[in-house]
């Protein structure tokens, strides 16, 4: 039977040692631990598409939620669109019409089921939490109940790390600069613009290309980014530099 006041105060208390920058991870391994699942992410998103700070249990995890975010498609777009968890007990099924270039590369990983979690304060949608599991199956009974933990206690986490940031100590999630909530990853955003200005086409289709370069060259986003902004790259074949 699940405890869920146990099951919190092992989280807050993992949570409680350490560095304030590693909490998510921290929280995302605390969840492997307790779960009956492999792996776990968490991710901020924003609603045009953007992404902030992540945590993972591991450097595989770390990477599939990387991927969702360059491919555009998922269970934490699905999650973060609708407001409601996306539970998916075996990828082999519907998934690989669903999200057809993201499911063949989780199955690679040796994962087969994912199960992802809106971490949000009524309207207010936050981020995600993905779970990955290598074996088949529904998340159900005290599983389920277990896993609604943990999404609420990572997203009380972020706005506490919110709160701190807002009284003028720092944000260590997200580093020096903007509100959390509203940040997208820093690079992208800046390469986004910078794709605009070279195709002379919106935000949208900015990312979009940017997304679709990284997918077809098998890097993700951010490392598309990082080169479009130190001018290595260029989405429009132009001179470089």
């Amino acid at each position: 039977m699940s405890d869920p006041g146990r099951l919190r105060r092992e989280l807050r208390a993992l949570l409680a040692h350490g560095s304030d920058a590693l909490a998510l991870d921290r929280l995302c391994a605390g969840a492997v631990s307790a779960l009956p699942v492999d792996g776990a992410a968490i991710s901020l998103t924003t609603d045009a598409g953007g992404r902030g700070y992540t945590g993972a249990s591991d450097p595989v995890s770390a990477h599939l939620d990387d991927l969702q975010f360059t491919l555009g498609e998922g269970p934490c777009w699905d999650a973060a669109r609708h407001g409601h968890p996306v539970l998916v007990g075996d990828l082999t099924g519907q998934a690989a019409r669903r999200w057809p270039m993201f499911t063949p590369a989780v199955l690679a990983a040796g994962y087969q089921a994912i199960f992802a979690f809106p971490l949000q304060i009524g309207a207010i949608r936050l981020g995600i939490l993905d779970l990955l599991r290598v074996r088949p199956g529904p998340l159900d009974g005290d599983a389920l109940a277990d896993a609604l933990i943990v999404a609420d206690v990572a997203t009380l986490t972020l706005i506490d790390t919110a709160a701190v940031g807002s009284r003028g100590h720092g944000d260590p999630l997200s580093g020096p600069g903007p509100d959390i909530f509203g940040m997208y990853r820093a690079e992208v955003h800046q390469a986004t613009g910078m794709v605009m200005a070279q195709l002379g086409v919106s935000a949208q289709e900015a990312l979009v290309r940017l997304r679709a370069h990284a997918y077809a060259a098998g890097r993700t986003a951010d490392e598309v980014a990082r080169d479009i902004v130190a001018r290595r790259l260029r989405l429009d074949g132009g001179r470089l530099g």
